[in-house]
């Protein structure tokens, strides 16, 4: 594999666990008796996004 195809398959699988985090909150804040878990799930997507930004751009540098 390419580093660039590396580099896209990275920011793809970033993003896919940043939205399913997203869909998972939702769903235990809707359907789940702990408000909070649904909460602390949601802190997740910022943080993850956050890591792609600081991996990826670590291996830009590459």
């Amino acid at each position: 594999m390419t580093p660039e195809k590396i580099r896209n398959l990275s920011r793809i699988l970033i993003l896919l666990s940043a939205f399913a985090s997203m869909l998972l909150s939702i769903g235990l804040w809707f359907l789940g008796d702990d408000k909070l878990a649904g909460i602390f799930v949601g802190l997740w997507v910022p943080s993850i996004l956050a890591f792609g930004v600081i991996f990826l751009s670590w291996t830009d540098r590459s």
